[in-house]
């Protein structure tokens, strides 16, 4: 089965395991995906990833999450798509959107790769906006 929007699968499998208390969790690996969690681990949202070589030239991406305090509240409170390939969602360096009054970040794929709101508007550029991690 062809999979139409994999950012969106790859967000809902972060989602899942972090409201089950999963720590680790695997999918299959893209370019796009892996760019994603390096900009979260960079954000300080997951803890590490790895690309894992499978047979057949298959890649697995394995995501660890991150969880705070004796209670293991996970770290993603929150994750929400924004552009869906059927309603992609563009904005300028002005007009970039500021998730929670900054307490969470908006991913953006900008022409230099995927940068957080913060870097975007430092950088002067805009983009479209995947997501929304708080």
């Amino acid at each position: 089965m062809s999979m139409s929007d994999p950012i969106a699968d790859m967000l809902t499998r972060i989602r899942n395991a972090s409201s089950a208390k999963i720590a680790e969790l695997s999918m299959p690996s893209s370019n796009m995906r892996a760019s994603l969690a390096e900009t979260l681990q960079e954000a300080g949202y997951i803890e590490s990833y790895r690309i894992e070589e499978q047979g057949n030239n298959k890649k697995q991406l394995s995501i660890v999450l991150k969880y705070k305090g004796k209670e293991q509240t996970p770290v993603i409170e929150g994750i929400k798509r924004i552009s869906k390939p059927s309603r992609r969602v563009y904005v300028g360096c002005a007009d970039i959107p500021r998730v929670l009054g900054g307490l969470g970040i908006a991913i953006m794929s900008t022409s230099n790769g995927l940068f957080t709101d913060r870097q975007a508007r430092k950088r002067n550029m805009g983009g479209e906006v995947l997501c929304y991690v708080w």
